[in-house]
């Protein structure tokens, strides 16, 4: 265990005046390896202890890791600059998540101080602006995560910084950033070729240009998430490739059946696919997706309301491992979908979670099949009018780990002399 020469004098003088029997029975280098496994609160109580402990917990070589957002976010940039100066070339990772204070100036030391930083998440960090990206560009070379989620002021030209001084990237996270446009994606494609991950949720202005760079340039991406890049259209979807493993183009509401069969086609190994909000998906996409991607674990269909108990069908028939499923307002639904999707291999050893909320076609019936779904541990009834409380209780009989999200509107009385039928108003009880 190396440390400074400092540390080593300063160790060697408080070891004498320490008489604690743990001090005399461990060498110092295995004190600083025990102490390198404790997170930033344990440190900062461990220099407290004594002088030796003091010049051990605040050691460089112990704060490799530090996550802030668990123990204090309304930190000063002065703190992350003095953290960034003791640790050094120490640093690999570091989460400043949620510290809404940090600003240019401390990320800049930060790059300055910390080389060898691989991770940095900087999550609503929302003073910091390009000027943090191009410092880091030029001093961070081994930077591998970044994550920029609801940094507000970031733009392409962060991209292109990471791009030129970072080539080791594998994960970027820019949602949010709406500034950002397919000229910074193509960028970061074309400089960092390693890229596995890239999450540009909310970024309207990412369109089929960008996400065909990636596709292009980054043979390796395993997870794109473009939630709500509405411009998207099956054009750059049918590029993606066989490495991709999780998917999420909710909000992308122009793709079609296309993009369904051009993913059986090219990505087999899909394990999550969220697809809420494309409303020109069919039975027909789904059943040659299901004939293909039989890896998948977690579907997520919600408003894909063109959708029948075909699906549901074709997804017990080919999807073995789905673990959770989402058909929220999915208002074709019925119980015969159900009923399918509780015979299937996935529902008698994988479903756990199952979303129905808004399916109005979905009965007690629906309910009396998922009994035989003993490992389903959630599901969601919200608005589903034609399921009785008897049914859940019943369900609830069977499964009785099972959590089960709904409301019963309560029954306005009804008008005097009419045998009109009961109105509800839109008071809920949580069960």
């Amino acid at each position: 265990m190396s440390y400074s020469a400092r540390n080593k004098f300063e160790i060697a003088r408080f070891s004498g005046e320490d008489d604690n029997h743990i001090n005399k029975k461990l060498p110092k280098e295995l004190l600083l390896r025990i102490l390198s496994y404790l997170d930033v609160v344990s440190l900062c109580r461990c220099a407290q202890v004594s002088k030796l402990w003091n010049v051990l917990a605040l050691d460089g070589s112990n704060w490799q890791r530090i996550d802030l957002f668990d123990f204090q976010t309304d930190v000063e940039g002065p703190v992350i600059e003095n953290i960034s100066q003791r640790c050094g070339g120490f640093l690999r990772q570091l989460s400043l998540r949620g510290c809404e204070s940090i600003a240019d100036g401390s990320i800049k030391t930060l790059a300055q101080s910390c080389p060898n930083i691989e991770e940095l998440n900087l999550n609503k960090c929302k003073k910091v602006t390009d000027q943090s990206c191009q410092a880091l560009g030029r001093k961070c070379s081994k930077l591998q995560k970044m994550n920029l989620d609801s940094c507000p002021s970031i733009t392409d030209i962060s991209l292109k910084a990471l791009s030129d001084g970072c080539p080791l990237l594998t994960h970027v996270n820019v949602s949010w950033c709406q500034s950002i446009t397919e000229n910074g994606v193509e960028a970061l494609a074309r400089g960092c070729p390693k890229l596995k991950s890239f999450i540009c949720r909310g970024c309207k202005n990412v369109n089929d240009k960008a996400v065909s760079c990636l596709a292009t340039y980054c043979p390796d991406l395993e997870v794109l998430n473009v939630q709500g890049c509405e411009n998207l259209t099956d054009e750059s979807i049918s590029k993606l490739g066989g490495a991709m493993r999780r998917l999420c183009v909710s909000g992308c509401s122009l793709l079609t059946d296309a993009s369904l069969s051009a993913l059986a086609a090219s990505c087999p190994e899909l394990v999550t696919l969220e697809l809420a909000q494309c409303a020109h998906l069919t039975d027909a996409g789904f059943q040659a997706l299901a004939r293909s991607c039989r890896m998948l674990e977690r579907m997520d269909l919600e408003e894909c309301v063109l959708i029948t108990d075909a699906t549901l069908v074709h997804l017990a028939m080919g999807c073995p491992r789905l673990e959770k499923l989402t058909l929220s307002h999915c208002e074709l639904i019925t119980d015969f979908g159900i009923k399918q999707l509780s015979m299937s291999p996935c529902a008698a050893e994988h479903l756990t979670v199952l979303g129905l909320d808004n399916c109005p076609l979905v009965t007690d019936g629906a309910l009396e099949h998922l009994i035989s779904c003993h490992n389903l541990q959630l599901i969601e009834l919200y608005d589903c009018q034609m399921v009785t409380r008897n049914a859940i209780r019943k369900l609830r009989n069977h499964l009785p780990n099972i959590k089960v999200h709904a409301y019963f509107a309560p029954v306005t009385p009804p008008v005097a002399g009419g045998g009109a039928r009961p109105r509800y108003c839109r008071c809920c009880s949580i069960i």
